[in-house]
């Protein structure tokens, strides 16, 4: 082929660290403006993010070059740095916990991811973010012992 084609778009879930409630009201808007521009920079596209406190969902769409692990190392540490220059108080060497989850997503359940991250706060009404991320971890067919989630 002359050139190459791709669609890549991946379902990203990442935590504060201890599942600290610390992404507030008033640094959301900010700190999704962040991660969105983050994004662009490295190459990517950030089609929808939402969460909770103490977690981000982006739905991103990436090209072939940009390495998943590497842009999410890149959001996670600038946009720890950042925060932390906003004011919040450092709980270790990052904001963030160490792992992060990835998904990836087919052209056709797009708009269904995009709703699902966009209703955050309807999801966790009767859920914590740590049951939401086993649930996603099952529905994937990825098994993992519940007592490492709370690891850092």
């Amino acid at each position: 082929m002359p050139q190459t084609f791709s669609q890549m778009l991946f379902h990203l879930v990442f935590a504060t660290k201890h599942r600290e409630p610390l992404i507030q009201p008033s640094l959301q808007e900010a700190l999704y403006g962040q991660l969105w521009e983050l994004t662009r920079q490295q190459g990517g596209e950030l089609i929808e993010i939402g969460g909770m406190p103490d977690h981000v969902h982006l739905l991103v769409q990436a090209r072939p070059t940009l390495a998943v692990a590497t842009l999410v190392q890149r959001l996670k540490g600038t946009s720890s740095f950042w925060l932390l220059e906003r004011g919040l108080k450092p709980l270790g060497e990052s904001l963030w916990q160490r792992g992060y989850a990835v998904f990836t997503v087919s052209a056709s359940s797009r708009e269904r991811i995009r709703r699902y991250i966009r209703n955050q706060p309807r999801h966790h009404r009767d859920r914590s973010s740590r049951d939401e991320l086993l649930l996603l971890l099952r529905k994937h067919g990825i098994t993992i012992d519940p007592e490492r989630l709370d690891e850092d």
